[in-house]
């Protein structure tokens, strides 16, 4: 049972599994919630019935089926909600299209975001953030990032530096559990990085144990995320990148030299 501990005053975020990997986050308070990237109606509305909530709002990042499969189910069980996502004609059900410095709030629970435009993982996403937290789906991933499935390195790096320049606080909310797996490959390319051995040990406890190692935070992906660290000349050194060019373009070849790599892995 997903039964949650209600918090009248506040709101509470819960990772509701779908498929293998993936995490649908649930913004909740005592009577009402958010979802964010519902590849699968069926777990969301059980959680919510366990737990008597109210389906308010519906956030989208990109148009992938694991991230908006369950819409049309949810719409059809819950009519009155808004669904918030970039505009692309692929994404079926949006009531509200959404872009960079776009701000959306909601009484109840009560949340204001902004938005970012993320591209590289796909060329729509977006990210959804506030001075505590982002929801930035399949764009930064603690300990990695995306697969560049339609974006290039000169669109990708730029979105994760948006995303690595938030204050160190915020807390990650990734839309899949695919930490260990980054932090193996992590190891393999910065492997006296003191802060990653730590961080990767932790992570195995936590998944001996079946738990989520989400959320992160800001500060600890720039210490740990080599994707964040492409600026760092010693992972330039690393992925062999120098020459006579500007601090930005050696990033980016670091960046694409790293996420080759990492997709041969």
């Amino acid at each position: 049972m997903n039964q949650i501990t209600k918090e009248p005053s506040a709101f509470s975020i819960y990772p509701i599994p779908a498929f293998d990997d993936n995490y649908i986050w649930c913004i909740h308070n005592s009577t009402h919630a958010i979802v964010v990237d519902p590849g699968d109606a069926k777990p969301v509305i059980d959680f919510l019935q366990q737990n008597t909530l109210q389906l308010q709002a519906v956030l989208i990042t990109h148009h992938h089926f694991d991230h908006v499969g369950g819409i049309t189910e949810l719409l059809g069980k819950y009519p009155n909600i808004h669904v918030y996502g970039p505009n692309n004609p692929r994404i079926k059900g949006l009531t509200h299209y959404v872009k960079e410095h776009d701000k959306i709030s909601f009484n109840s629970p009560e949340i204001s975001l902004s938005v970012l435009e993320t591209p590289g993982h796909t060329l729509d996403h977006i990210s959804y953030f506030n001075e505590a937290l982002v929801f930035c789906g399949d764009t930064l991933f603690s300990g990695g990032c995306g697969r560049m499935f339609e974006g290039t390195p000169d669109i990708f790096y730029p979105s994760l530096k948006k995303l690595g320049q938030l204050p160190e606080h915020t807390k990650v909310y990734c839309t899949h559990e695919y930490t260990q797996a980054n932090l193996a490959f992590a190891s393999h390319v910065d492997p006296n990085n003191k802060t990653l051995k730590e961080y990767a040990n932790w992570v195995t406890n936590k998944r001996a144990n079946k738990e989520t190692t989400l959320p992160s935070t800001i500060s600890k992906e720039n210490e740990i995320n080599p994707f964040l660290r492409c600026h760092i000349p010693y992972m330039q050194n690393a992925m062999q990148i120098a020459g006579a060019q500007s601090n930005n373009e050696l990033a980016i070849a670091t960046f694409a030299s790293l996420r080759k790599l990492k997709d041969e892995f």
